[in-house]
């Protein structure tokens, strides 16, 4: 890892601070600067902002790497922002990168609750905060315009969105 040219400039050069990534992929460490930006990519999101980013359904793609250690190392950041991007399609545009649900098998990498922003090219969704229907509505707007009718109607199949009306809670109840 690295040429013998890098590693000559770096041994004993104070100007370079050599650390192993358990010590610069902690959150704790990487927390401790202001506006942390960590900007990863994934492979896939559901509606409700869970990040694929090392598997294909059951099948491992690639290592998991530092995503989530950046995403809570933003998080703990004072004007720290954590942003997963990625394009809202893949295979030439024939399929939609952001999903209703995953399917079966599927490791989730980033879960919901660390997620804050999420960029394709068609817009940003910052999630912190929102609840399950805002989530959803805010990765639909920024999903692939041929995708978002579809994402809708497997949205209704899977978590009945549309099809519940709201019950206002009263005290009765």
């Amino acid at each position: 890892m690295g040429t013998r040219r890098l590693y000559d400039f770096v041994d004993d050069n104070p100007l370079v601070n050599m650390f192993p990534a358990s010590y610069v992929n902690d959150p704790f460490v990487i927390g401790q600067n202001d506006n942390v930006v960590a900007i990863n990519s994934a492979i896939q999101i559901d509606l409700m902002g869970q990040v694929v980013a090392d598997t294909m359904g059951a099948a491992q793609f690639t290592g998991i790497g530092g995503q989530v250690d950046f995403v809570r190392g933003a998080a703990r950041s004072r004007d720290g922002k954590a942003i997963i991007a990625l394009p809202s399609t893949a295979k030439k545009g024939t399929v939609s990168r952001i999903v209703a649900a995953l399917a079966p098998g599927t490791a989730v990498t980033t879960m919901r609750a660390d997620v804050d922003y999420i960029v394709t090219e068609h817009g940003a969704a910052h999630l912190r905060g929102l609840g399950l229907r805002e989530r959803a509505e805010a990765l639909i707007g920024i999903a692939d315009p041929a995708f978002r009718d579809q994402i809708r109607e497997e949205a209704a199949q899977v978590y009945g969105v549309g099809r519940l009306p709201r019950q206002p809670l009263t005290k009765e109840s």
